[in-house]
Formats: structure tokens, sequence, C-alpha cells
């Protein structure tokens, strides 16, 4: 049986190169998106068994964020991460936003079609060195930051003071040194330093 899938990456010469590769007997190549919009506009029209998709979409929604709109489609594709990222946020997230696997681009083509098929027969597919990883992080969850307080430890990630936080996020410098309070407790940490140090370590930012 012919699996039908769908490409979704920000660089046409990578999509050129995957259909290239995946174009066999058993997997079609129905169609390609270069942003995450597109991809759901597309998954919802093409219906395709399996979305291949990176991380990094550039501008607009990313991978997780499509992951999760691609699974809320019925009938739901299911969705089989392909990037060069390999931080525990990146993996548990997409995990948890409903992708049936995980994998670098650097495995050989071979491994991806066999993650394409695990992936239309509902099966969770993970490079070795990457299933371990995500069971850790399951028993071990990252700290729940909300949105607003992932992008102050973003804004505090690039030198930014308090006052040119409050600038940005159009919020008091009272209302920053509240959200940076509740980071830390949640990080564990006493220090801008460290909090940003923990959060780049861990993928959170």
């Amino acid at each position: 049986m012919t699996t039908t899938v769908l490409l979704v990456d920000d660089h046409p010469v990578v999509r050129s190169g995957l259909r290239a590769v995946l174009e066999t007997d058993t997997v079609h190549v129905i169609g390609e998106a270069a942003t995450g919009e597109e991809a759901v506009a597309l998954a919802a029209h093409l219906h395709p068994a399996v979305v291949l998709c990176d991380l990094r979409l550039g501008a607009g929604i990313d991978g997780i964020q499509t992951t999760a709109a691609l699974r809320a489609l019925d009938p739901a594709p299911a969705v089989l991460m392909l990037t060069t990222f390999d931080r525990d946020a990146e993996i548990l997230g997409a995990i948890e936003a409903g992708a049936t696997g995980y994998l670098l681009k650097d495995v050989a083509p071979e491994v991806i079609i066999e993650g394409i098929h695990r992936a239309a027969a509902g099966e969770m597919f993970l490079a070795p060195d990457l299933a371990g990883r995500v069971l850790q992080g399951m028993r071990n969850p990252l700290p729940r930051l909300t949105g607003r307080e992932l992008e102050v430890l973003r804004l505090m990630s690039t030198g930014s003071a308090n006052k040119d936080i409050a600038r940005a996020l159009f919020v008091t410098e009272a209302t920053v040194k509240s959200h940076i309070a509740h980071i830390f407790t949640k990080l564990g940490v006493d220090s801008r330093s460290r909090a940003i140090h923990l959060a780049q370590e861990t993928g959170l930012i």
C-alpha cells in the first residue's frame, strides 16, 4: 500500500531533496508547503496520511504549533517531525502536540521511509538515542511557563533591562518584576543569568 505524504519545510532545496529520496513504490509525495499555515490548508484539502514537518518554519507558526493544528483536522494526518533540532523541550513539545515521531535530518532515507509507514500505522517512531530522552523528560517534566513568562524570559536573554521589557510588552515594570519572580520560582533559580542558562539548556528558549 502506498502512503501519501505532505512535505513541510521552509527550504525549497530540502523539500526537493526529500521528494527525490522518498518517492518510492510505497511512498507518494502529494504536496509541499513552506509554512505551517500553508501545511494546514493543504492537509485539509489533500488529506495526506502523513505530514513530514520541520520544527522551524520561518515566519508564522512553528512546527509544534503546526502539529497541533494538523492533529485538530478531521481526518487528522499523522505528523512525523524531521528536523536538525534535538533539544529535549522541542522533542517533548512536538510529542505533546500530537506528533507520532521525531527524527533528525542526518538519518538515512530508509529510516525516514520506515518512520513514515510507522506513523501512518499509528505507531510512535523515535530515533533510538531520542527515545530514552523522551521517557526521561516525561518522568521529569520541564517547568511550565506561561506565554507571557516565556516572552519575558526571551527578552531577558537578549540583555534587556526591566524597563525595556516593560516597554516592549506594553506593561509596567512592576508587572515585569512579578513575571521574573514567577520565572525564578518555577525554574528554581535565583538570578537572571541562571534562569537564562537553564532555559537555553533545556530548550525553553
